[in-house]
């Protein structure tokens, strides 16, 4: 099944040719991500797995998940806030049952190297288990 959002973001990154410049785009993506609170950029919140210091949150309303994150590496807070911009706002269920295609579609899992593409399977499970944790309390 497609998704409006997921299918955004691959005519997005369709627009660029070289992989280059999908990173310069994954940079400008980074500095739209909100701010995770200060409270939440502790060892806590940091996923493991993730060669970068990667920092998520996770919070429901309204029976639909909200995330924040941050990283202090620009290219994976780039790839974080596509990763919320796509999990944002739907049923833990459907973040849980999710089919993230637009990572192989915009080529991102072939051009990342062997510790960050490591780091974006981190950055997903730990995401859904966040939904699985708030599916298993509702």
């Amino acid at each position: 099944m497609k998704d409006t959002i997921q299918e955004e973001i691959i005519e997005e990154f369709a627009i660029f040719d070289e992989w280059l410049d999908k990173y310069d785009y994954l940079i400008e993506l980074s500095q739209t991500l909100p701010a995770i609170a200060a409270e939440h950029r502790t060892e806590e919140y940091v996923i493991k797995g993730c060669q970068s210091r990667v920092w998520v949150d996770a919070r429901v309303e309204d029976g639909k998940v909200y995330y924040a994150a941050d990283s202090d590496a620009i290219i994976t807070k780039g790839i974080i806030a596509l990763l919320i911009r796509v999990m944002n706002g739907r049923t833990p269920q459907e973040i849980v049952d999710m089919n993230l295609y637009f990572i192989d579609a915009i080529g991102l899992s072939e051009n990342l190297s062997p510790t960050r593409s490591n780091g974006l399977v981190a950055m997903i499970k730990q995401m859904k288990m966040f939904a699985l944790a708030f599916a298993a309390k509702a």
